[in-house]
């Protein structure tokens, strides 16, 4: 599913640089569940941003679902982004004024699906993240938690093949957070998404499938597995 190949992020030019990332090789298998952990600073946003082409790598090469994203254009890149991946912020980033109906469709605006189909898939992700029965308040008026179920739900809306999650979890007391991560390991298993974490929730972090742990910008262990079963 995604494949990283001797990948940097190297910032600033010349004796003013900073290297990112150093040289990442790495692969998640689709469907899986997986950790990408390490302190503030140690490059797991960065590795994120650029895994999903939010951002490019200096060098080597990313690969996802046989695509190599080097040999794209931006707008190819913005497509593709649209069309296979779904991004969930520890800061929620759901437009207050809007109801949660309007801001889980915010995704399918460009899209050219019929309005039937997309009043479906909206309709769907909401009753995914239980917030059926909020679907014409405005955000602003939720909780915290829910708040962050309608960030999922806007990110699943599009169907996505890989779900991207930055510090689901760092806003919310443990209880909201507890629910919140039973929901996302229920849409890899229910949906077959490949889940991305980033964390530094070691505890989150045990309960992937696999674990990436970074240190200055490098991969210092190797992943460890689980069975699905053990999830």
């Amino acid at each position: 599913m995604i494949d990283l190949r001797n990948v940097s992020k190297i910032y600033g030019k010349k004796s003013q640089t900073f290297t990112a990332l150093d040289e990442i090789t790495l692969h998640v298998p689709a469907g899986a569940t997986v950790a990408i952990v390490g302190k503030s600073g140690s490059g797991k946003s960065t590795l994120m941003h650029v895994m999903s082409g939010l951002d490019r790598a200096s060098a080597g090469e990313i690969v996802i679902d046989g695509d190599s994203l080097a040999g794209l254009k931006q707008k190819e890149i913005d497509r593709f982004r649209s069309d296979k991946i779904g991004f969930i912020f520890q800061s929620f980033f759901v437009q207050g004024n809007e109801t949660c109906y309007n801001n889980v469709g915010l995704p399918l605006e460009i899209s050219k699906i019929s309005g039937s189909e997309r009043a479906r898939r909206i309709k769907d992700a909401l009753a995914q993240v239980e917030l059926s029965d909020k679907t014409n308040q405005k955000a602003k008026n939720l909780s915290g938690g829910q708040k962050q179920r309608l960030a999922i739900a806007r990110a699943i809306v599009t169907e996505p093949k890989i779900l991207f999650a930055d510090e689901p979890t760092g806003n919310l007391d443990s209880k909201t957070g507890d629910t919140i991560e039973k929901l996302l390991f229920a849409l890899n298993k229910n949906l077959g998404v490949t889940l991305i974490i980033v964390t530094h929730d070691e505890e989150l972090a045990k309960k992937c499938q696999l674990q990436f742990y970074l240190r200055d910008g490098r991969l210092v262990a190797s992943p460890s597995k689980k069975s699905k079963e053990q999830l």
